[in-house]
């Protein structure tokens, strides 16, 4: 190895014992996470408990439903969701292209053209309900582009939605989601929500999951290779960083079908991080041995009555 500017005797063990130092570093990381009380982790739980009894009720108080952003991961797996569940009159999906869809003849698809948004406020009139999964990558649509999406069309969408009655709304966010970051992607999310919070919905669900784990139509390098990596993570602190899209879609379902005056806080919001949507889900997948081991003695010790199935 002489032929080398620098010394692979010196070197490669100095990087293995950083490379160590700083796995062990995560892992602890991780399990003291996984180990932290989570602030209305039973509420959360029992939200999918008792999915089954709201959705009787949900139903017979005849809703109608928008979704923004309906051809991406999320919106799709929301539409699925909903297509099984049937507990809305109406779905109107909004969107800039048709796609193939196996649903029920309460969804209709609008197609518009998202710069002229305004011209389009018949199409959120009489829906009291509404949900947003829209957004695009730096990467696919440039920082402007993605400004537009990301902010611009999503708080005109809910402006109109607002004005033309919409009472709950719930938009996908992202982990990491702040105002002040120096970073474009969580800044722009970060304005998004308090651009939201302002308008003062009887109730306003901010979505911020992680990674999003689905089958992609398109092929995204950077999330390919981050998914490559961090596996082993999600396999083993599954709540961590990660979120299947249809654990995403079913806690978003699940949150909306609670009755309005049972999630009324002083600031009519509610943000739920990647943990909460697993829990929002009992979904077993979201279960680290762990958190399993937790989940059970809080349910025994502080929900005797509860029946969870985690099958």
């Amino acid at each position: 190895m002489k032929f080398l500017w620098f010394r692979c005797d010196v070197i490669i063990p100095s990087t293995v014992i950083a490379l160590v130092v700083l796995a062990i570093a995560m892992l602890g990381f991780l399990v003291q996470r996984e180990l932290q009380t989570i602030p209305d982790w039973e509420f959360h739980c029992s939200m999918a408990a008792e999915a089954e009894a709201n959705i009787d009720r949900f139903k017979s108080e005849n809703h109608s439903a928008f979704i923004v952003g309906y051809t991406g991961e999320v919106g799709k797996a929301l539409v699925y969701e909903l297509n099984q569940m049937k507990i809305f009159k109406k779905v109107v999906l909004i969107g800039r292209r048709k796609i193939p869809l196996d649903v029920g003849p309460e969804f209709k698809q609008q197609v518009i053209n998202f710069d002229h948004l305004d011209d389009h406020r018949e199409l959120f009139t009489g829906l009291d309900v509404g949900f947003c999964c829209l957004g695009t990558t730096i990467g696919k649509s440039g920082k402007q582009g993605f400004i537009k999406v990301d902010h611009d069309y999503i708080v005109l969408s809910a402006e109109i939605a607002k004005q033309q009655g919409c009472k709950q709304f719930s938009l996908v966010s992202s982990q990491g989601a702040d105002k002040s970051s120096s970073f474009l992607y969580p800044k722009t999310k970060g304005q998004v929500e308090e651009a939201l919070k302002l308008m003062r919905f009887n109730r306003l669900s901010i979505y911020r999951p992680g990674m999003l784990l689905c089958k992609r139509d398109e092929t995204r390098l950077l999330e390919m290779i981050a998914g490559c990596v961090l596996k082993p993570i999600h396999y083993l602190f599954p709540t961590a960083i990660s979120a299947p899209v249809e654990v995403v879609a079913r806690a978003m379902i699940n949150h909306m079908l609670l009755p309005l005056n049972m999630l009324t806080t002083a600031a009519s919001f509610w943000i739920l991080h990647t943990e909460y949507l697993w829990a929002a889900t009992l979904d077993p997948r979201g279960l680290s041995l762990l958190r399993f081991f937790l989940f059970v003695m809080m349910m025994s010790s502080h929900s005797p009555d509860l029946n969870v199935k985690l099958d």
